[in-house]
Order: C-alpha cells, then sequence, then structure tokens
C-alpha cells in the first residue's frame, strides 16, 4: 500500500484560515516526502448540509490538490466495529454508564488531567452492571493497562501523556473519533499525521490504541494553531476568517493562500513554488496571531 498523509475535516461549517494554514502544512509535509495527499471527511458527528462542498471547494482555492476519491467516515462502521470486537475478544474493553457531569465531578487519579476517566464502572460486578444496563444505555470503553505512553512528534519531540480508559464508542452508537482516526489511517495507507497542536495530547491514547490492534504508528507533525489576538483559538466568531467572508471583502483565495504561505515563512505563489523550498525544520514553533487583512 502507497504511503500518504491527510487532512481530515469535519463538516461542520465554512473552514477558516487556520484550518487552511494545517491543510497547506499536511500537503507539503506529504509532498515533500514523495506521499500521496488524501481527504478523508470525518462526518460521524455535527456534519452541516452542504458544508463538504464548500470545504472541498476552498481547499481547492487555496490550491491543496489530493489522490484519489474522498472517503467519509460514515461508510466505515462495519471497520470500526470489528477493531471492538477484536479488542472486547481479548478483554480490553468494559461497559460504562457514567454521564459526563459525574466524570467532570468525580476525583482524578494523581497527574491526571481534567476529565480524564476515573475508572467508574472498570469493576462493576454482575448484579450492578444488570442495574445500570436497565437505567441507560452503555459506551464502551478501553480497558487501559498502561497509565502512559510515549510518542515522537516531528515538531515537539518525544511527548508522554496520560491514557485513561477512554471511550471507543458512545452510549449513542457513534464510534468516538479516538478509536476512528486509528482504524481509519491504518485502512487508507497513511503513515504520515500532520494536524494542530491542539491534538497532541490525545495522541499517545491513539498510539497505545493502534499498539493494541498490531497497527502502525504513523509519523506525526503538530502544527501551530492560528489564534487571535487574545492568543485563543481561532474561530469563525473572530470575524472575517473564512475564504468566504474574505472574499466579500476583496480577498481573493490566492491572497489569502499568499499570506498563509508568508506566515510559515515561504514564498507567496504557488504551492508548488512553496514545495521547493520546504523544510519542516525551519518552520515556526509558536502559533501565528491572526490580525485580519485589511478592509475585511
Amino acid at each position: 500500500m502507497t504511503s500518504a498523509g491527510r487532512f481530515a475535516p469535519s463538516p461542520s461549517g465554512d473552514l477558516h484560515v487556520g484550518n487552511l494554514r494545517t491543510a497547506l502544512l499536511a500537503w507539503l509535509f506529504a509532498r515533500s516526502t514523495g506521499r500521496d495527499f488524501l481527504l478523508r471527511v470525518e462526518d460521524l458527528d455535527r456534519a452541516r448540509a452542504g458544508a463538504e462542498v464548500e470545504q472541498l471547494r476552498d481547499l481547492a482555492a487555496v490550491g491543496v490538490t489530493w489522490d484519489g476519491a474522498v472517503v467519509h467516515q460514515t461508510a466505515r462502521g462495519a471497520l470500526y466495529a470489528d477493531a471492538i470486537s477484536r479488542l472486547a475478544a481479548s478483554g480490553l474493553t468494559y461497559e460504562c454508564f457514567c454521564t459526563r457531569r459525574e466524570i467532570q465531578e468525580a476525583p482524578s487519579a494523581p497527574h491526571a488531567p481534567q476529565g480524564a476517566y476515573p475508572g467508574t464502572c472498570r469493576y462493576l460486578d454482575p448484579a450492578e452492571l444488570e442495574f445500570k444496563r436497565s437505567s441507560r444505555p452503555a459506551a464502551i470503553r478501553l480497558r487501559s493497562t498502561v497509565p502512559e505512553y510515549k510518542v515522537r512528534d516531528v515538531m515537539h519531540g518525544e511527548f508522554t501523556g496520560v491514557v485513561d480508559d477512554f471511550v471507543l464508542r458512545r452510549n449513542d452508537g457513534v464510534t468516538a473519533y479516538n478509536l476512528a482516526v486509528v482504524v481509519d489511517d491504518t485502512a487508507q495507507g497513511i503513515d504520515q499525521v500532520v494536524r494542530g497542536d491542539d491534538l497532541l495530547a490525545s495522541t499517545p491514547r491513539q498510539a497505545y490504541l493502534a499498539s493494541l490492534l498490531n497497527m502502525p504508528e504513523p509519523e506525526y507533525a503538530h502544527v501551530p494553531l492560528v489564534v487571535n489576538s487574545d492568543g485563543v483559538r481561532l474561530a469563525k466568531r473572530d470575524g472575517a476568517v473564512t475564504l468566504g467572508d474574505l472574499a466579500r471583502a476583496g480577498v481573493t483565495a490566492a491572497g489569502v493562500r499568499d499570506l498563509l504561505l508568508e506566515s510559515l515563512g515561504l514564498p507567496a505563489g504557488t504551492l508548488k513554488q512553496a514545495l521547493a523550498v520546504f523544510d519542516p525544520d525551519t518552520l515556526p514553533r509558536n502559533p501565528w496571531v491572526w490580525k485580519g487583512v485589511a478592509g475585511a
């Protein structure tokens, strides 16, 4: 199978300049290493009608090209179910009936981040299990055998993060992101994952899960986010931050692309021109502050 990188947006709305900057980086990382570049629509949750078409249009407008057909997570349920069945057969899953509020209010293990699962349902006896089944549907959690796991990242070096008993399938039957992304990347031959560094903390969970499923761990590169003037991750509420909004203010897609490339220390112009001088070692390590564009 051909090695590949990818961009995997959730079709919940228009891409903003932060999403597009990450997409450009994912494309540059993949193409500079001779990899294919794939698109996967992560539509298990929060899909908005028409958003996918708009996102693909905007990616093409800034010069991002991709190989093969776009893959949709909603068509891959059998793969996720098989992975959970394999884990269950090895005794590595259990049912959980906790609400989000109960998890937030429960005492955490020492050094675990807020919201890490404290193991409340891990040791339910048969009678307790039967009683809880009658009151609410269960989520499926991983029965982790390690407290933490180490990964290596192109941008951050070695990173060790907490591995709790995270959810594999929610109690509404929807496959959780941490499982879906591992299964999808392996099934698609993706061995390079470039994404925003807000997802670095969850990466040890995914790498550990891949090891349990005998799936290869990809090369990771978690890149700096685009933030607003307050240092908060950019969002659509921050004004004219999508291609559509910026176009209405007179800024072309090519102009946005040039601005994003310059923020990375790369020359304005086509992505092919940027690719000719692309070097991950010279990329900025700090977030880029979006100050808007004159007139927008």
